[in-house]
């Protein structure tokens, strides 16, 4: 796994986009909400309290994840941007990186790691829970041309298990 390299904020956008509108027929509102977000965040990074990880196999993109750690003394770090490619869902990547980013914040001393996704992810769903997050509130919202139950899971690292 690495950080950033050129390229990688367009693999992980096209991912998101293709992904999400040929399973739940986002919008291009969405594309749109994950490139502008990752441009700025990305522009702002911060090694001391941002994470940024990217699996290759083969050579080929397989999956992403990054820790945006801007609130984390107020709402907690963010888990963003987990995608793994379709093409290598079950050999392990969507763990290794969740794993990577809780281990990040163990280490920069993040007290508490947030995501926000929405219901009907049940295999990401299960590696959240298997980690150690928790269901923490949940909305019925019309966002990315549909309408959705977004989900926000959390994780105390006090309590934490050890990955």
């Amino acid at each position: 796994m690495t950080g950033y390299q050129p390229g990688v904020i367009g693999k992980i956008t096209e991912l998101h986009a293709v992904y999400y509108h040929e399973n739940w027929k986002f919008d291009a509102s969405f594309e749109i909400q994950v490139a502008s977000e990752m441009a700025v965040f990305i522009r702002e990074f911060q090694p001391e309290r941002d994470g940024f990880w990217v699996a290759f196999a083969d050579g080929r993109f397989a999956g992403s994840a990054a820790i945006d750690g801007r609130r984390a003394r107020t709402d907690g770090a963010r888990l963003r941007w987990l995608i793994v490619n379709p093409g290598f869902h079950g050999f392990g990547f969507g763990r290794r990186l969740v794993q990577e980013a809780i281990s990040f914040c163990r280490r920069v001393g993040h007290n508490r790691v947030y995501l926000w996704t929405f219901q009907g992810l049940n295999a990401a769903r299960a590696l959240y829970e298997d980690s150690g997050f928790g269901l923490r509130e949940e909305h019925r919202i019309e966002q990315w041309g549909q309408r959705i139950t977004e989900q926000k899971f959390e994780l105390d690292m006090k309590g934490a298990p050890l990955l």
